[in-house]
């Protein structure tokens, strides 16, 4: 049976039956895939320490007609983020990136772009930037890459320009002013704008000043988190545990 192989990113895996893994990668060419990794478990195993969350690897694996599963051969470690530190804080965020991951993406489907995203911010991280800074940078990426930031600059309706925000519209497709806003929820700071013109432009951030401030970016948390939350239908549960 031919195997195929792909430079892919470590989300998450866990234990089934006595000694296998099930492990989700996020991969360069193939996009989003969960395999069965066979012996895992077994003291002495051959994947040792690749299949830690968030590991950089180069995963072989082969396919088998009608199975949703790839069984996984063998798993090389190009790069480790095991220095990144393991507070519960950090390692929450790390889950809800590879949760966004999963949630927007369907399986097989190509976005080098976003793979590259995710490595460069995982790399911005291990280098000591801003946990926060990266996760808004992070999640505005995802947003972008499905085609889901609405324009913040104008109201939807009367098209008047508005530079110091205003509401999300009930379908979270663009902003209202306070004059045709049906329903004022959810309001939009005027952070927003400057910071996803700085976004699409720059790279992640490792240490150094950063281009807004602690509160400023607490309110455009606020406006893409209630974007990721409308169209996902849902709260993601690696975001219920930060927000405790």
């Amino acid at each position: 049976m031919p195997i195929d192989q792909s430079e892919a990113i470590v989300l998450r895996s866990f234990n089934v039956g006595e000694q296998d893994k099930i492990v989700a990668f996020f991969s360069r060419d193939k996009g989003l895939l969960r395999g069965m990794a066979k012996g895992a478990r077994k003291f002495g195993n051959r994947f040792g320490s690749s299949l830690e969350q968030m590991s950089l690897v180069r995963v072989f694996y082969y396919e088998k007609e009608r199975k949703d599963l790839v069984t996984v051969s063998q798993c090389d470690l190009l790069e480790s983020f095991f220095d990144v530190p393991k507070d519960f804080r950090t390692s929450c965020t790390l889950s809800y990136f590879a949760e966004l991951v999963e949630e927007f993406f369907p399986a097989r489907a190509k976005e080098e772009v976003l793979f590259r995203l995710f490595l460069s911010v995982l790399r911005a991280i291990k280098a000591g930037g801003d946990i926060d800074f990266l996760s808004r940078y992070f999640e505005a990426w995802i947003l972008q890459i499905n085609g889901l930031l609405p324009d913040f600059r104008r109201c939807k309706k009367c098209r008047k320009k508005l530079p110091e925000g205003g509401w999300l519209s009930p379908k979270m497709d663009g902003i209202h002013c306070d004059g045709c806003s049906p329903q004022k929820k959810v309001t939009t700071s005027p952070e927003i704008v400057p910071f996803l013109a700085w976004a699409k432009k720059n790279a992640p951030p490792k240490k150094g000043t950063l281009p807004f401030q602690a509160n400023q970016l607490d309110l455009i948390k606020k406006t893409l988190q209630s974007l990721i939350v409308f169209h996902l239908e849902k709260e993601p549960k690696s975001l219920r545990f930060l927000k405790n």
